[in-house]
């Protein structure tokens, strides 16, 4: 799509120069900056002002070392993106201000991150074949990750914002930037194509792509005078995009999960946007279909508040980028995704992100007035279905977070940022979590190592799925669900798979059949039902269903379990008490990133059979308590 288009058009006829690449007001056009409204001003002073005294914290070699030596990736990076956060703050702050009063502060920033001996963080050394292996970078190979991509973006838009003062200042920062990124993006990104992001290796794509193409791209339009490199460069991040939309099916599913797709789908919208603006808008691929469908997917999960589906290593409360969703609906013509953007915005204000983005926080000004000038209610759909990424989601009200809400998934187990999890489903009540996905705990270089399923939130076993015989799914793309069915109406939604292939043989499965739907027929009480049907080899015992929920369970009677959270909100699950016995794990929460989100602790429910079988069927309800509810089969 995008390599076909640079391969018909003069990209240097289509594109603007670097003098007439506008796309938002710079520092010194003073009237739009104090237009804005007071409460933005505020804030955003407010947030320089605490930078004003703020000593630029070291980097040090040890903390670098950390990574290779122990797996830890916090103390380094925590500094790392303090200093580039503290910039962010000062840059806008004196955008907004106007006076110069945070300008000496900007300076240091600036070149401090210049004065870095790497960009990239220790985690993703092993792009450098001469650093890898090795604790501390060779810094005479200068490759791009995430982050040194995201560095190169802030120079860059902080030379847009303030070229002109910086020229007056100290024209030997401007030449310093620019020889910083020559050596540190330019080049990498122009001459090199071993870098896997980039589509041009066997490894598959994911987010890293847009993410760092949003970033060199903008540098290029924003830096760049020759005609003939721009135009280059832009060929060139338009090819490797394709490597990240060939990766996406027809319905637009992230199977990285809704927190990802801030840096998947949305990144993808901030190189679109530069695509547009640096051409005047004679680069357009906002009809694409799969374009559209990859922004529908993010208001398509979403549950309420700033609660997502968080399948995948995906948290499960976000920080949405509510100008991107906005902005983005705007350009699809699509008003329920703007309306997201919108909600999303007026619920939670100017937000501070931990990586900082120039390029939203620019838009997030020049649509201040709009996002914060009417009342917003979010889609809420009912019903979705993503068939080629098998995510299934059903609610009991359309354009309401009232009742239950009800998600599952099939795919595979060899998903970007995949758990072991065919077959899971989460449940809400009234947009409040009671059945959940844990997410992920902080990143260390276990994640993504080949122990990776050696950390628990990424078993099966801590999801609502069984382990028979011991033996729970296992990672690969063959374990995956077939025979995917999707049946809706008024009445009903439901959801059929048949889960046997996501288990080794030694599970001793013949046959495994999960159906997972909600019920919301009029006039009666709605309610989720999981139906296990399974033949074994052999007639065992050992067969446990598991769930893990965030209130704590209290055992009514035999058969009846409920739950009820800190609103008061009271859910019952019903099963047949003869034939499972149900024993409840407490799990205590240490990493902080969890703890964010779900306190201090979890429970595993496990509901565990009494009798050996062969085969079976066994039926899980759940519905909201004391209305007269549904009883298991």
């Amino acid at each position: 799509m995008f390599d076909q288009f640079a391969k018909e058009h003069n990209l240097s006829e289509l594109l603007v120069s670097a003098q007439q690449f506008h796309p938002y007001p710079k520092a010194a056009e003073r009237e739009f900056w104090e237009k804005l409204p007071q409460e933005a001003r505020a804030t955003w002073i407010g947030w320089a002002e605490e930078r004003l005294d703020y000593t630029w914290p070291a980097l040090p070699a040890v903390r670098y070392m950390d990574y290779v030596r122990n797996g830890n990736r916090t103390h380094y990076e925590e500094a790392y993106f303090e200093r580039r956060r503290v910039l962010g703050d000062l840059l806008f702050g004196e955008c907004v201000e106007g006076q110069g009063r945070f300008f000496e502060q900007i300076m240091n920033g600036l070149w401090c991150l210049c004065e870095e001996s790497y960009w990239v963080i220790p985690a993703h050394m092993t792009l450098s074949s001469q650093s890898d292996g090795y604790s501390l970078p060779d810094v005479t190979e200068q490759v791009i990750d995430l982050f040194a991509a995201d560095t190169g973006g802030l120079l860059a838009w902080a030379t847009y914002l303030f070229k002109d003062k910086l020229q007056a200042e100290s024209p030997m920062i401007l030449k310093r930037i620019r020889y910083e990124m020559n050596r540190r993006i330019f080049e990498p990104y122009l001459e090199r194509e071993d870098f896997w992001w980039m589509g041009y290796t066997p490894k598959r794509v994911n987010n890293w792509n847009p993410w760092i193409h949003s970033n060199c791209l903008a540098a290029f339009l924003i830096l760049e005078e020759d005609v003939s490199v721009r135009s280059r460069a832009v060929a060139k991040g338009m090819q490797s995009l394709d490597s990240f939309m060939g990766i996406y099916h027809p319905d637009g599913g992230c199977d990285e999960g809704p927190g990802y797709w801030g840096r998947a789908g949305a990144s993808l919208f901030d190189c679109l946007e530069l695509l547009y603006e640096g051409s005047a808008g004679r680069i357009d691929f906002y009809k694409e279909p799969l374009v559209q469908e990859m922004g529908k997917y993010i208001y398509r999960v979403h549950i309420a508040g700033n609660d997502f589906v968080n399948f995948a290593d995906g948290d499960a409360r976000l920080s949405l980028s509510a100008d991107v969703v906005y902005r983005y609906g705007k350009r699809i013509d699509d008003s329920q995704m703007s309306a997201l953007g919108a909600y999303t915005f007026q619920a939670n204000g100017i937000t501070r992100e931990r990586i900082f983005s120039c390029t939203r926080i620019l838009g997030e000004f020049t649509n201040y007035t709009e996002l914060t000038g009417q009342r917003a209610v979010a889609p809420f759909e009912r019903d979705v279905w993503l068939k080629d990424t098998h995510i299934f989601v059903a609610r009991e009200h359309e354009g309401s977070s009232a009742g239950l809400y009800l998600a599952a998934k099939g795919g595979h187990n060899d998903e970007n940022h995949n758990h072991n999890d065919v077959g899971h489903y989460i449940i809400y009540f009234n947009g409040h979590p009671f059945f959940i996905d844990a997410g992920t705990e902080s990143y260390t270089a276990k994640t993504f190592s080949e122990r990776r399923y050696e950390i628990w939130t990424m078993q099966s076993g801590y999801h609502s799925l069984p382990t028979v015989n011991g033996v729970e799914q296992q990672d690969g793309e063959a374990y995956r669900a077939t025979d995917v069915e999707y049946v809706n109406t008024d009445s009903a939604a439901s959801l059929s798979l048949n889960l046997t292939p996501a288990y080794p043989e030694s599970a001793g499965i013949e046959f495994w059949k999960r159906s997972i739907t909600l019920h919301r027929t009029p006039g009666d009480q709605a309610y989720a039902e999981i139906k296990d049907s399974f033949e074994l080899k052999e007639a065992s015992a050992d067969v446990v269903f598991n769930g893990l929920l965030l209130p704590m369970p209290q055992l009514l009677e035999d058969g009846r379990i409920e739950l009820m959270n800190e609103h008061g909100e009271r859910v019952w699950i019903q099963y047949t008490a003869n034939r499972l016995q149900a024993v409840v794990e407490t799990i205590t929460v240490s990493d902080a990133r969890m703890q964010s989100i779900w306190g201090d602790t979890l429970y595993r429910l496990q509901l565990r059979l009494l009798e050996p079988v062969r085969a079976g069927e066994v039926v899980v309800t759940i519905s909201e308590a004391n209305t007269g509810t549904t009883s298991a089969v």
